[in-house]
């Protein structure tokens, strides 16, 4: 069998899945995978003949695939701020909606890279490191422009996370980002002070119907489901993280589309100022931020 015949019988076999993505171009995911082949050699040189250690890896990608198995799992990267990610079921896939959470924090770091001499960020939750690695990437720049010194910590209670997210500042050139195990704040110095804490953490309600469908199905739930109606663990770092923080340090979180009105009520219960929610590209309530004072 040769490319262009494989492509034509694995297109017809997703689409028939309906999988709800492109299944042509998960095909030819799949076959540039397997054959470490540019899509423009697949297309001009289709003809060539797939070797049966080449043709059984595919068989597995695919079923793989019509399971409902994400991409990203299956190729074991996943882009995220324009950073190739590697990515595994220890953690959640990066997701376009987190950009917001960035995009949010970006324009704090600069301003305090414009008027301190340090600055410190935790990433709660870090997972593959995207959150961590993506500031990284845009504030080190700005921090070197000013004479500032960055400082960037990611933290996740899984020892699998910790270590993907290490070869991911490894791969993207980023290796001062540090990442250490630890369950939220329980392993971090008490005297640990930083200007800016963000994260995404589990805010999922256990029984929702959205973990039985789609990509969700496939990833963690110890990263996607929270007690108390998904609150839980939102509420935990709203209450404890006025002891990492230095005086009026931001607090950034990403929560459920429906979950804004709940969760500034908790930071006003903790008696956090300057809250605000910030909308998706989908135009839903998906940051909120908070700043707290002594």
């Amino acid at each position: 069998m040769n490319y262009q015949t494989w492509l034509n019988e694995a297109v017809l076999s997703l689409s028939a899945a309906d999988l709800q993505d492109s299944p042509k171009r998960d095909a030819q995911l799949i076959l540039q995978c397997v054959t470490q082949q540019s899509f423009a050699n697949i297309f001009a040189f289709g003809e060539t003949a797939l070797s049966e250690k080449q043709l059984a890896e595919l068989t597995v990608l695919l079923a793989r695939r019509l399971t409902g198995e994400p991409m990203a799992y299956i190729l074991g990267e996943k882009e995220f701020w324009s950073l190739p990610l590697l990515v595994s079921p220890d953690t959640l896939i990066p997701r376009p909606d987190t950009e917001i959470l960035v995009e949010s924090a970006l324009k704090i770091g600069q301003d305090c890279l414009q008027n301190q001499s340090t600055l410190r960020i935790l990433d709660l939750g870090t997972g593959t490191g995207a959150i961590a690695l993506a500031l990284a990437s845009e504030l080190k720049p700005l921090a070197e422009k000013c004479g500032s010194i960055l400082e960037i910590i990611g933290v996740d209670r899984i020892a699998q996370a910790v270590s993907l997210a290490q070869r991911n500042a490894e791969r993207n050139q980023l290796t001062f980002v540090d990442f250490l195990q630890s369950d939220w704040f329980s392993r971090l110095p008490s005297d640990t002070k930083f200007d800016m804490i963000v994260s995404n953490p589990p805010y999922i309600e256990a029984g929702d119907i959205h973990l039985v469908q789609g990509d969700v199905r496939f990833e963690p739930l110890s990263a996607l489901v929270a007690e108390e109606q998904g609150y839980a663990d939102l509420r935990f770092i709203i209450e404890n993280a006025p002891h990492f923080l230095k005086d009026e340090g931001w607090l950034l979180l990403e929560h459920g589309w429906q979950q804004g009105e709940k969760v500034r009520s908790i930071f006003v219960e903790n008696n956090w100022q300057r809250i605000a929610t910030i909308k998706d590209y989908g135009g839903n309530e998906r940051v909120t931020l908070a700043q707290y004072a002594v």
